[in-house]
């Protein structure tokens, strides 16, 4: 495990210990603050305890039940209880990273004093995630309202020592099992304890974290794609000039043509076809890609301005404040998540659209000014690229139908009593399936863009040096241009896995410098 460590304190947390968390496997320690905090506010829930006064969610049933009051007797039972009865998943394991961010969140709100929990709780739950235990979390389960409810008692359940949990060898057993063999004790739960551990936007707000880090590769990779495509079809750069985007000054489209023009710098191809076949504009999806990829950027601005307003967020109901009041609010609602994570699948979808198309024109003969049909090396013998275009076209369609946000709906639920709910973990789960579709669309005009600029240099005309820098380094990492006789799906795989991975980025800026 990576021996870098996490300290959680009282005042939130950053995406960048999200991601060391939940990707890098970085240990986690209480702060001395948090651990002080922790202990104040379960002085004040345990006096409440004390009290013949009802209070919720320390002497009274949950949701539509709230009206009962709970017999000091009864009350670790009901802790217990709300545990199992939550655990209701089904459906496929979520994936290790996003369990593990899930429970560091938890741990964040926990951390911050709000929730009453006692300090031994938050020590074990940072123990388990020390010891690389993850609960088994599966997909459906959580409205996005009361907390990704589902998710977060899979995850308590652990704590308990019970439901199966996958250990650090990779191998799911019951959790007691997994909690002995690393000397951790399972935790008796007491008033609200059990409450605290499951009403928090802790999934969705994990899987946004990490959406925005992999989009934000994403579109500087889709940058250098595009001007990849703009260089192999002859097009001109003359629209990346920054006095034309200074009159419409919106941030991330002034970027994303910075960005293209620092790795068209030097190129002998662009505004070619001025001289020799005139063209007075180049098509949309070569002309207008500033202007939707930067749009693209700003949303994620936008999601990255909400991450952190949550990240620095205590949610859980009722919260204890800090003059001792305990109060019920609605700070669990996931709507504000939710919304960003169904936006930045709209920008993914549009941005995946405006790429497939410049592919498209890449492998028609009779829009790509003198490249062979498909960049194939014997057309008709050879069907080249053609069948590549249909796998992103397909992808394409897919992340359209993953556009559709998930946070118009809602549907009632507990007796009507949480009557108007997010969707947020389910915003959520498909974005993470729309980024890794658009990895794979940027993978495949990566891979037609570099074949193309190798013919183009092949017909004598000198591409610009960044752009050599990512074909050297593609072709470095094993992708090999098309050819006859070969399968190209191992070839648009790697692709994928080189942009996936920074890469791409990575190969273009020691010719370009940082890219936005």
């Amino acid at each position: 495990m990576d021996m870098h460590t996490v300290v959680v304190g009282t005042s939130g947390t950053t995406a960048q210990d999200v991601i060391a968390v939940a990707r890098g496997n970085a240990r986690v320690e209480l702060s001395a603050a948090a651990v002080s905090a922790l202990a104040a506010a379960r002085e004040v829930i345990d006096a409440l305890a004390a009290k013949p006064e009802p209070v919720y969610g320390v002497s009274t049933g949950f949701g539509a039940l709230a009206s009962r009051h709970i017999s000091p007797e009864l009350r670790a039972q009901l802790q217990r209880n709300i545990v199992r009865s939550h655990a209701a998943g089904m459906g496929p394991r979520v994936e290790r990273e996003v369990v593990r961010a899930l429970m560091f969140l938890r741990l964040k709100t926990v951390a911050s004093g709000h929730t009453g929990v006692r300090p031994r709780i938050a020590q074990t739950m940072a123990d388990v995630l020390n010891a690389g235990i993850t609960p088994v979390v599966h997909e459906y389960g959580s409205l996005g309202c009361s907390g990704d409810l589902a998710p977060l008692s899979h995850c308590a359940l652990t704590l308990m020592g019970e439901g199966d949990a996958e250990g650090p060898d990779g191998v799911v057993r019951p959790a007691g099992e997994l909690l002995a063999a690393h000397g951790i004790t399972p935790v008796e739960l007491r008033e609200k304890e059990g409450l605290a551990l499951l009403n928090g936007t802790d999934g969705m707000l994990g899987m946004l974290v990490m959406a925005i880090a992999d989009l934000q590769n994403l579109y500087t990779s889709a940058d250098i794609t595009a001007a990849l495509s703009l260089e192999a079809l002859l097009g001109t750069d003359k629209v990346l000039a920054p006095e034309l985007h200074a009159i419409r000054p919106h941030p991330g489209q002034g970027a994303s043509a910075d960005n293209m023009l620092r790795v068209l710098a030097g190129s002998g191809l662009t505004g070619h076809h001025q001289d020799d076949a005139p063209r007075v504009q180049d098509a949309y999806s070569v002309r207008c890609a500033p202007q939707v990829n930067g749009a693209g950027r700003d949303t994620l601005a936008h999601a990255r301005l909400v991450a952190d307003r949550e990240l620095a967020a205590a949610v859980d109901n009722p919260v204890v404040l800090s003059d001792g009041r305990v109060e019920s609010n609605g700070n669990f609602h996931g709507a504000p998540v939710a919304y960003v994570l169904d936006f930045l699948a709209i920008v993914a979808a549009d941005l995946g659209s405006i790429t497939e198309r410049r592919t498209d024109r890449l492998l028609d003969k009779n829009r790509s000014h003198g490249l062979p049909p498909f960049l194939a090396d014997d057309a008709g013998v050879d069907s080249g690229l053609m069948i590549a275009q249909y796998t992103q076209a397909a992808l394409v369609s897919e992340m359209k139908r993953l556009a559709v946000p998930a946070s118009a709906d809602s549907i009632p639920s507990s007796a009507m009593q949480e009557d108007h709910v997010s969707m947020g973990w389910s915003a959520a789960r498909k974005l993470r399936t729309a980024v890794e579709n658009l990895a794979r669309i940027v993978a495949v005009e990566l891979y037609a863009a570099t074949r193309a600029i190798e013919l183009r240099a092949a017909q004598g005309l000198t591409p610009a040096p960044a752009s050599l820098a990512a074909v050297e380094a593609l072709r470095a990492a094993g992708v090999e241009g098309p050819g006859p006789d070969r399968f190209l799906s191992p070839d648009l795989a790697a692709a994928d896995a080189f942009v996936r991975a920074g890469k791409l980025v990575a190969a273009v800026e020691p010719v370009t410098g940082r890219l936005a």
